[in-house]
């Protein structure tokens, strides 16, 4: 289990948000879809002025803040316009010349670590607090989420057989673009219990038909509406339907950000991906 005292020990230098001087009314631009979901959480909803088109949840973001464009393709006159103080970002943000004409332009940019675990979370959620002096919001919010990983272990221990997994991002050319190790979709499908089918690969790859019925998934995860659109039925391919997961017709379909944004919420969507993976051994998902 993670150590509460996490955010108290994330030094501002060492995750290169410094802290910002005080305020009256900040204008935060938000970049990132987990970073968003954290800003809410921390209770700063009232001064973001833009988020970036992945801040899906929750769904009051897009619906009353600026648009100001894709996490990786931001324009610095969009996210300008907004007259921001601050930019929170995560750190795959661009590209950097947008972000370098942001800085230029004195506004500070608070950079968001992506790793994708347990750590990783907490680390997210102790820079954006050091950040924004709301050191008492960030421990209470990172007590919350160990919380629910701590009951997510108590549960994935419950899982004796690990479903074989394939992780399908979206289709190209009628082959399967697939999530390999160091990926959020393998760090994703590790946290449900499950096992891998693609953990020969490293990254995202796509899969040949020999390959995908080689991996011999007997169960397949999927993206409400990923990179190539909503999602489809896999098994209308012949490839797929000649694997394991087909015989069952073993589909699991969720949103996106739910499932790889890896923010606050992500302990109850691994949950969620563990009950419908091993339904068999985990009786229902109780958060």
């Amino acid at each position: 289990m993670l150590s509460r005292r996490t955010l108290l020990l994330a030094s501002p230098l060492l995750f290169c948000a410094p802290p910002l001087r005080a305020e009256t009314t900040r204008r935060i631009v938000s970049v990132g879809g987990a970073v968003t979901e954290i800003l809410y959480r921390l209770g700063y909803a009232g001064d973001i002025v833009g988020v970036d088109s992945t801040s899906l949840h929750p769904a009051d973001a897009l619906k009353t803040k600026a648009n100001v464009g894709y996490v990786r393709a931001l324009g610095a006159e969009g996210v300008l316009s907004l007259n921001p103080s601050l930019v929170v970002a995560s750190e795959g943000a661009g590209p950097p010349d947008a972000l370098k004409l942001i800085e230029q332009a004195g506004v500070p940019i608070v950079r968001v670590p992506d790793e994708p675990s347990p750590a990783g979370i907490v680390k997210r959620v102790a820079v954006i607090a050091q950040a924004l002096g709301a050191s008492g919001q960030g421990l209470a919010l990172v007590k919350e989420i160990e919380a629910s990983f701590a009951g997510l272990s108590e549960a994935r221990a419950g899982v004796k057989r690990a479903t074989r997994t394939l992780f399908v991002l979206s289709l190209q050319n009628g082959r399967p673009l697939v999530g390999g190790q160091g990926t959020t979709a393998d760090a994703m499908l590790a946290l449900a219990g499950a096992t891998n089918a693609a953990s020969s690969l490293s990254g995202w790859k796509p899969l040949s038909d020999e390959g995908l019925i080689a991996a011999a998934p007997e169960a397949i995860v999927m993206m409400n509406h990923g990179p190539g659109g909503a999602a489809y039925d896999p098994f209308a391919y012949p490839a797929f339907a000649a694997t394991p997961a087909a015989e069952g017709r073993r589909l699991v379909v969720m949103d996106s950000l739910y499932l790889l944004g890896f923010g606050p919420r992500t302990p109850e969507a691994a949950r969620d991906l563990m009950a419908a993976l091993h339904p068999d051994q985990i009786a229902q998902a109780k958060r």
